[in-house]
């Protein structure tokens, strides 16, 4: 068995930093390995099947930054443990070096203020890498390098998203992307009605299987159909969907004695899908035919039969409406969730698969939820966020972005029950400015991407029932929360 071992300096103990439980190794490819970890307050044990390089991730405290996923650069093994701090610096400072190479190659302005401080980074790492001997001068210079280069990372993204915002406007008088919401029923009412068309260009209207057909052969499109009209006469575009959920709870319980048939099975799915995409012919033009099959949990489906039944479902879908554009929603795009073992394909080499297979997939739909406690990404700053963008675009396949982070710690009854709030003592809490401030961060970079086509908040309002507690744009009682006036500027074609 392999393993990676590192010195945390100084000591904590596992309570002080729960985060180490969600510490991977990675390999050149990117691929996350399945990964234990031990930590005993002092030492950070990362063990795998097998020996070789790798990089470790695990979230890490950085002053004024917060506590986001770091990276080393890769390692090899060996019996003395490295020096986590020096490790997570020198991988830091790496990405943004090499960031701003490719981007300068590019073309792109590097502002001087970014070179001043990676510059100051290296410095202080290379008195880190100097008294590795003296623990606590090195974990000072070390924690002195991140912070800079975390700094200088969150200043070149700026930069880039600046650049590319006045090229674009160079060349467009309006906004290029879709800027959307998934509605609900608050749409209906007055004050919601006048917030999401001042707002949004785009509505993304849920049809979802477990929704509509709860006993089978009993439909009811009667919200659906609401929405839709309601939308329509507003003129905004209208995103589908996911017709299909291939996540835990994602298909009818009444499908339960048809999950060891699994050709049966697929006949009822498809089923679904003709007579979703038939019903609203003409008016939907975007689906979202499935989401969450690269992470799985239906009716303990494995992964090959989720790729098949997410493939018959797309293929389904485009011969009953050939000219519509259709996505696949990908849950956890970073892949995190493959350290625990369960998965052999990587969310990039499920949604190559389906390319591959050429059945005219338009795009792929990347959940990004930070802040939560169950099957949410991990905290990653705006430039791991803008390398993800970069990743994806390779496969050449339109990107549509969904977001969603919390206003609120506290209670959200009418969210999913097996989602909170991510709190720890030690960490900033979620409020409605830190919601605002992440999504005027998150959503100009996503707007300047060139794959990037659509930007979707992952819910409007906290007063219909949901999944991700305070994520709405409304608060529960109907009033517009600070990210509001982010939302607008952004509708309105303007960066800060």
């Amino acid at each position: 068995m392999g393993v990676m071992r590192f010195v945390v300096h100084p000591a904590t103990s596992p309570e002080e930093w729960p985060e180490h439980r969600q510490a991977y190794i990675s390999g050149f490819d990117g691929r996350i390995f399945p990964t234990r970890v031990e930590f005993d307050g002092t030492t950070l044990s990362c063990r795998r099947s097998y020996s070789d390089s790798g990089k470790v991730s695990v979230p890490w405290p950085v002053e004024g930054i917060g506590r986001p996923v770091l990276t080393t650069t890769s390692l090899r093994e060996q019996e003395k443990p490295y020096f986590l701090p020096l490790e997570l610096a020198r991988g830091k400072l790496s990405q943004i070096r090499d960031q701003a190479a490719i981007w300068e190659m590019a073309r792109m302005m590097i502002p001087s203020e970014f070179t001043k401080l990676q510059s100051e980074s290296f410095k202080a790492l290379a008195r880190a890498s100097a008294c590795r001997d003296l623990p606590d001068q090195c974990a000072e210079a070390s924690q002195r390098s991140l912070q800079l280069a975390c700094q200088a990372a969150n200043i070149l993204t700026h930069a880039y998203t600046l650049q590319r915002m006045a090229s674009i406007r160079r060349s467009s008088s309006h906004a290029p992307n879709l800027l959307g919401a998934t509605v609900d029923a608050s749409v209906l009412t007055d004050r919601g009605r006048t917030t999401f068309f001042n707002t949004f260009n785009t509505a993304s209207v849920p049809i979802r299987w477990t929704d509509i057909e709860k006993d089978e052969g009993d439909y009811d499109w009667s919200l659906v159909d609401q929405l839709i009209e309601t939308v329509s006469e507003n003129r905004l575009i209208i995103r589908g969907g996911p017709l299909v959920g291939l996540d835990d709870g994602g298909l009818p319980e009444w499908l339960e004695p048809w999950s060891s048939d699994f050709l049966n099975l697929i006949s009822f799915v498809c089923d679904f899908v003709d007579t979703a995409v038939s019903r609203y012919t003409g008016r939907v033009r975007i689906w979202e035919i499935s989401a969450a099959g690269n992470y799985g949990g239906a009716l303990n489906l494995n992964e090959e039969q989720c790729l098949s039944l997410t493939a018959r479902t797309l293929e389904a879908g485009v011969r009953t409406d050939s000219d519509s554009q259709f996505f696949i929603r990908i849950e956890q795009p970073w892949g995190e969730y493959q350290r625990f073992g369960h998965h052999q394909l990587t969310p990039f080499q499920f949604v190559d698969a389906l390319v591959r297979s050429n059945l005219g997939l338009t795009g792929v739909s990347l959940d990004i939820n930070v802040g939560y406690t169950n099957r949410a990404c991990l905290p990653h700053d705006i430039l791991s966020i803008s390398k993800l963008i970069d990743l994806w675009s390779l496969l050449g396949l339109q990107i549509h972005v969904n977001l969603a982070c919390p206003s609120a710690a506290s209670h959200d009854p009418l969210a999913d029950p097996t989602i909170a709030v991510r709190s720890h003592p030690s960490q900033p809490q979620w409020t409605e400015e830190r919601q605002a401030q992440w999504m005027g961060e998150i959503v100009p970079l996503l707007m300047a991407k060139p794959s990037v086509t659509g930007v979707f908040l992952d819910q409007f309002s906290d007063g219909a029932p949901h999944r991700h507690p305070h994520s709405g744009l409304l608060t529960a009682d109907g009033h517009s929360k600070k990210m509001l006036e982010t939302l607008q500027q952004q509708s309105r074609f303007e960066t800060q």
